[in-house]
């Protein structure tokens, strides 16, 4: 880890730059999903966090190549500052919900968020790989960019369901002391 900012002067500078920042975060993706596996009491859900934590070590083992061929050898990274703080977030809402169709709601919305974060990171890298003639870089990454948006549509369709537990199961007319 680098403890001063680098000079930002040209596309490729920040795409390597950016590349370091989706290293850091699938790494902190891959230590999260653990956790979101464990607290979901939704099957189809708990199914999906580790269907996607397979996928996130992929997607890990292909950014860390990617920055190995482009940045001499090295597969350094730089605080990927949004999915930290996402993960932190969901790990408080994980702790805030007594109720585990609620957990698992909170689960999904954090999930989704980190999807959303993740969509545009890849396709950003996508066109900028494309933009410096990257080729095989760009292909690796839209592939990324499938599986991520992938996970987004599963999470949106478990979440009909789970939803509409969760509204089920609460009181739907609010009461006033």
């Amino acid at each position: 880890m680098k403890f001063f900012s680098e000079n930002i002067e040209d596309l490729r500078t920040l795409y390597i730059a950016n590349l370091r920042k989706a290293l850091d975060m699938e790494q902190k993706i891959t230590k999260a999903l653990p956790t979101m596996i464990e607290k979901a009491t939704d099957p189809q859900l708990a199914s999906a966090f580790s269907n996607h934590l397979t996928e996130t070590q992929g997607h890990l083992a292909k950014v860390e190549s990617l920055l190995r061929n482009v940045n001499n050898g090295e597969a350094d990274t730089s605080t990927c500052k949004a999915i930290s703080a996402l993960v932190t977030e969901a790990e408080d809402n994980i702790k805030d919900a007594a109720d585990t169709t609620i957990r698992d709601i909170t689960l999904i919305a954090s999930a989704q968020q980190v999807e959303h974060h993740e969509i545009a990171v890849y396709g950003t890298l996508r066109t900028w790989a494309e933009l410096l003639g990257e080729d095989e870089a760009a292909e690796i990454l839209d592939s990324i960019l499938d599986e991520e948006k992938n996970a987004d549509e599963l999470l949106t369709a478990i979440a009909d369901g789970v939803n509409t537990a969760a509204a089920n199961t609460t009181n739907a007319v609010p009461t006033h002391v």
